[in-house]
């Protein structure tokens, strides 16, 4: 979301005062059904019978394990967000390796948004992490300690209102956005179309050669509402599976 649409600094507690207001139906927040059980085989059937490729993938790998496994408990935002960054653009040993570091750093847990901004950014290169990344991690804290990203409210949001939010943050791009809704907001629709391992896998699963945005996009439509578990099954056929 740009600046303009954000205006001031928000601070805790203040009416929201975006042009495109949301107005949530309770302050609890809203979480999407979990797709578990019954209802996950109800749409691995959905997904099989609108897609025969798919059909196929679902028939090869069965039932994949929760999403959530491995991952920051669902209401610490920031902790999610904070290891999304720490792990762009890094194989999976080395990502886990860097962010261990940096939890030793800081006694074994994720560092608070005033820990991180007070830190020695030259210090904090020490557990591994680049210059452009230090940028990003202070970045994120500074817009969530000002108010301007406000973390309580994402469950309220739709997926489109989370990825503005989010996108607004230096160096959380719009595919860190599509991975948190999928992997920490559990959001049951979501296509990650600038994914490279969904292209390749719909390339490969698809026949398709260097298919564009547009597509891709089209390619998904028959998969809602369940596109973020069709995803995971494009996934699993590379085996490569977002941490």
């Amino acid at each position: 979301m740009a600046a303009s649409a954000r205006g001031t600094k928000r601070s805790a507690g203040k009416a929201n005062t975006s042009t495109s207001p949301v107005a949530p139906t309770s302050n609890k927040r809203r979480r999407p059904a979990k797709l578990r059980g019954a209802a996950l085989q109800r749409a691995m059937a959905q997904l099989a019978g609108a897609d025969a490729t798919l059909a196929e993938l679902i028939e090869r790998y069965g039932t994949l394990p929760p999403e959530r496994e491995g991952r920051p408990d669902h209401d610490d935002h920031y902790g999610a967000l904070l290891r999304s960054i720490t792990n762009q653009q890094l194989s999976v040993a080395a990502a886990r390796t860097i962010y261990n570091r940096m939890l030793d750093r800081f006694g074994g847990r994720p560092p608070t948004p005033q820990e991180i901004l007070a830190d020695d950014p030259e210090d904090l290169r020490t557990v591994g992490l680049s210059r452009p990344k230090i940028g990003y991690l202070r970045s994120l804290a500074e817009h969530v300690l000002s108010g301007e990203l406000e973390l309580e409210r994402l469950d309220e949001l739709s997926d489109e209102r989370v990825i503005e939010e989010l996108i607004a943050v230096k160096g959380l791009g719009e595919w860190t956005a599509h991975m948190f809704l999928m992997f920490h907001l559990e959001r049951p629709d979501v296509f990650a179309p600038g994914d490279l391992g969904i292209r390749r896998a719909i390339e490969r699963a698809y026949s398709l050669e260097e298919p564009d945005r547009e597509t891709l996009e089209r390619l998904a439509e028959r998969w809602c509402p369940h596109r973020t578990l069709a995803c995971r099954y494009l996934w699993r056929s590379l085996e490569n599976e977002p941490i």
